[in-house]
């Protein structure tokens, strides 16, 4: 479906009815990543939903030519989220750059807002001054796979992920990298790196969050680490924080069973 919004379509799909639940995808892929971990979460959970979209130039959402900065991209968030579900309460769902856009929307909207996700937290926008693991570990290797791959297909399962095997690899391909391969790069390369942090201090709160939050972090992700979180674990003092071992960028797929265990235990604190 298409949501047209005062300078912008906003491609969105959604499923279930009830309580609202908001997905905010990463920087490049599109909606299929919070839909590929999420949707599983919800088939013995009812009166939910879940309402996913593609961020400006990713997937189906066409990046404007007038949008250049996060600031813009929050703006548009908030505008979305106010045309789909207008003075609702909800809860946020996020992974990576959808998370510091979750921490934009709790500075604007933190009344609404019941719970929050966070999976693999983008923290601090700026690449050189994140801190990351020293080294990029590759736990398992499946060659046979590797060889039955294209070239560029090898190339980023090794890139991309920690455990490298048959299903991890068809689930990123279909859940993350088929976003990556028609994001607009031309668009998002306006906006990282000069143009990706906001303009204001997103982790600066106004007041406190208490409502019950999930952070998700992966020992090996080399994409925004999992110390920069702790920085911020203060703002949430209903929070669990799990760092997951074995678990990279993309730890919703390689570790599947426990993302789902404690993702509904999440949602039941909620509740």
């Amino acid at each position: 479906m298409k949501c047209d919004l005062k300078n912008i379509e906003i491609y969105y799909e959604i499923y279930g009815d009830g309580y609202p639940v908001l997905m905010l995808h990463g920087f490049v892929p599109d909606h299929r990543l919070m839909k590929g971990c999420m949707e599983p979460i919800f088939e013995n959970k009812d009166h939910y939903k879940r309402i996913y979209f593609d961020l400006p130039g990713m997937g189906k959402t066409v990046g404007p030519e007038w949008l250049k900065n996060s600031d813009q991209i929050l703006n548009v968030v908030l505008e979305f989220i106010d045309k789909i579900i207008p003075n609702q309460k909800f809860i946020i769902a996020s992974e990576s750059y959808g998370c510091y856009l979750a921490r934009g929307i709790l500075l604007k909207r933190s009344k609404f807002i019941d719970g929050i996700l966070f999976i693999c937290p983008l923290i601090i926008p700026e690449p050189e001054k994140r801190e990351l693991p020293k080294d990029f570990m590759i736990l398992i290797k499946d060659p046979e796979l590797i060889s039955s791959l294209s070239p560029s297909d090898a190339d980023e399962l090794k890139e991309s992920l920690v455990i490298q095997s048959k299903d991890t690899w068809e689930r990123y391909r279909d859940e993350v990298f088929s976003g990556v391969k028609i994001a607009d790069q031309s668009f998002l390369d306006k906006i990282f790196p000069d143009h990706y942090k906001f303009s204001f201090e997103v982790d600066q709160l106004l007041e406190i969050y208490d409502k019950p939050t999930l952070f998700l972090l992966g020992r090996q992700d080399k994409t925004v680490g999992y110390r920069d979180a702790w920085e911020i674990i203060e703002n949430y003092p209903s929070a669990t924080f799990a760092i997951l071992d074995q678990a990279g960028h993309n730890l919703q797929i390689e570790k599947a069973k426990l993302f789902n265990s404690l993702v509904i235990e999440w949602l039941d604190r909620i509740e």
